[in-house]
């Protein structure tokens, strides 16, 4: 009976209303659906800044730097600073764009470069140090250089442009009285030339200690160790010094090691407070020890470092074999025996540190001493250790003090004879690896002089190695090795030193760190300026942030209304499915009457 009752039902016009109801079901979530979702998207790009990959923000940044500088732009702000070296001086020009307003960052300053792409950069020598006798000429010296960067400097900008005069290792050499008229006559010349923003403070003699400094920072800024850290940053925990502040965690900074030929120095952030053993050993940190802040708000901690920095004169690849062959010539002096080694070229002296089968000779005065190399780079390495002069574990026969490196979290790169070990003829540049370092080393000293010179004809070394490379890369191999590990005292297991000339394929020059730590505080000028005087771009800031509120509550309310809309419509839909109910019951009731007897 329920067959023939439900057949007695149009089926078709039970299905169409079966069909209306779950499709206007369905368009109205479909409805809902889609509101939420533009909705959370709008609340996202609201509330959510922008944040690219810093990897990526670095290779895009680095990539406008090798760009020519748009001087036409008039929102670039420029700096001049002139490196007065021992052997010449250079200028340097750098721009940058305004501070985004976060007190927090740093001025994004780039070296300058011309129409063909070229670093904004000029030469002269001899240095600034030879006329110590004609100070008054100091300014005229000077005048190619600074004729240079205000050709490529806007006319317009030249008044709020810094410069920067500093002079280094030969000016140091001076007497005081000596730099002071040289730096007077600049003082005092420069201005009437040259509109740069320029004062007494501008010119200046600095330490060993500040370059040291200057080189760390426009390092650590390059590799952009100063940025705000990301999920797969490496970071340190950082104690300020003053007792007020708490510890911070920041980005993983670099320490720098740089071997020359005459002098070495190293520079590394100490993140922790240390502890002194003794006053005198107090003394002696705070001569290695500068503290300094690179924010622009001295009340902020975030830019606060403290890094270790010192130069140790003598202990360069070629100081330390002079000093090395002069302990060979006086020893063997000092023997009056006409039999001794090393008197004549027939019986010359027996030295580990040359490739086998090299004869050499060293010439002090009127005398000689022959030398033979050995090849044997072990005893190398046990006759350079006593010209560490080590004492009590430090660099020095003075006592040194070095502050304390964690190992386990530090990363280092090392520049100049540190690259040049690696990579002239051993080709192995990059990530530093004792063992293989150590046999390539071992290698090449016990290689036959005869067949070195034969691959450096066939040209199987870099393009840099020469004779003299050839020659002494022995001991400069092992000069290097006991430096960073009996020195240093880095673990030979240690796997985070980088060798390298350039950085991201540019030269990063001391002159960088310099400006920056010399222009700290104009982002806080800036911000102060603004906040006296309206300015059409925090207003249309300010009126940005009132425009999302009210796009947010608009996007609030349409979605309460398409909420609303919806339980509505599913109420009329029910009632409607309530009626047509009423309506198949009572066909079925009038159908079944008829149906019986």
């Amino acid at each position: 009976m329920a067959r023939i009752t439900l057949s007695c039902v149009p089926a078709s016009w039970y299905c169409s209303v079966s069909s209306v109801s779950l499709g206007c079901v369905s368009r109205q979530r479909l409805l809902v659906l889609l509101l939420l979702l533009c909705s959370t998207l709008l609340l996202l790009l609201l509330w959510s800044p922008p944040r690219r990959n810093t990897q990526l923000n670095k290779y895009l940044s680095i990539a406008e730097s090798m760009e020519a500088t748009d001087t036409e732009n008039p929102l670039l702000n420029y700096g001049v600073v002139v490196d007065c070296g021992s052997s010449g001086s250079r200028v340097f020009v750098y721009y940058w764009p305004p501070h985004n307003g976060n007190p927090h960052t740093l001025l994004d300053i780039q070296q300058m470069r011309d129409k063909e792409r070229k670093p904004v950069v000029l030469k002269i020598k001899p240095g600034i140090s030879t006329l110590a006798k004609t100070p008054t000429a100091a300014s005229d010296y000077l005048q190619p250089l600074l004729s240079f960067a205000a050709a490529h400097v806007p006319k317009s900008k030249h008044k709020e442009t810094p410069l920067y005069i500093l002079c280094t290792a030969g000016m140091r050499l001076l007497p005081e009285s000596e730099q002071a008229a040289i730096l007077e006559d600049v003082v005092s010349d420069v201005p009437l030339e040259f509109d740069f923003l320029f004062s007494e403070s501008h010119a200046e003699v600095i330490s060993g200690k500040q370059e040291g400094v200057y080189a760390w920072i426009g390092i650590n800024f390059v590799l952009g160790r100063f940025d705000h850290a990301d999920e797969e940053d490496a970071t340190v925990e950082v104690t300020p010094s003053s007792q007020s502040h708490h510890p911070i965690s920041r980005r993983r900074t670099v320490g720098i090691m740089d071997m020359g030929g005459a002098s070495l120095q190293i520079a590394y952030e100490v993140p922790g407070v240390i502890s002194f053993s003794s006053p005198q050993q107090e003394e002696a940190g705070k001569s290695v020890l500068a503290e300094f802040n690179l924010g622009c708000d001295v009340e902020h901690t975030q830019h606060v470092y403290r890094v270790y920095v010192t130069t140790f004169l003598g202990f360069g690849g070629n100081m330390a074999r002079q000093r090395y062959e002069d302990q060979l010539f006086n020893s063997t002096m000092s023997v009056r025996s006409q039999s001794a080694l090393g008197l004549s070229a027939e019986q010359p002296l027996l030295d580990p540190c040359l490739p086998a089968g090299l004869s050499d000779s060293v010439l002090r005065g009127n005398r000689t001493l022959h030398l033979r190399g050995q090849g044997e780079w072990s005893r190398c390495q046990e006759a350079v250790r006593p010209f560490l002069g080590l004492h009590n574990g430090t660099m020095s026969p003075g006592g040194v003090y070095q502050a304390p490196i964690n190992f386990s979290n530090s990363e280092f790169y090392g520049f100049s004879e540190f690259y040049y070990c690696m990579e002239d003829v051993l080709r192995i540049r990059g990530t530093y690896d004792s063992r293989k370092y150590s046999r390539a080393a071992s290698d090449y000293c016990a290689t036959q002089w005869s067949i070195l010179k034969q691959r450096l004809d066939n040209k199987l070394f870099s393009q840099q190695a020469d004779i003299n490379r050839l020659k002494y890369q022995c001991f400069k191999s092992a000069w290097m090795f006991e430096v960073l590990h009996s020195g240093f005292r880095f673990p030979v297991d240690y796997s985070n030193l980088k060798t390298t000339q350039l950085v991201y394929d540019r030269e990063v020059q001391w002159t960088l760190g310099a400006i920056l730590f010399k222009t700290r505080f104009l982002p806080l000028r800036d911000l102060q300026q603004e906040s006296l005087r309206p300015n059409p771009n925090s207003s249309w800031l300010r009126s940005s942030f009132v425009y999302n509120h009210h796009v947010l509550s608009v996007c609030i309310l349409v979605v309460a209304l398409s909420i609303l809309l919806y339980v509505l419509r599913l109420r009329r839909i029910h009632q409607r499915e309530q009626r047509q109910n009423e309506v198949l019951n009572l066909l079925w009731v009038e159908e079944g009457e008829a149906l019986l007897p």
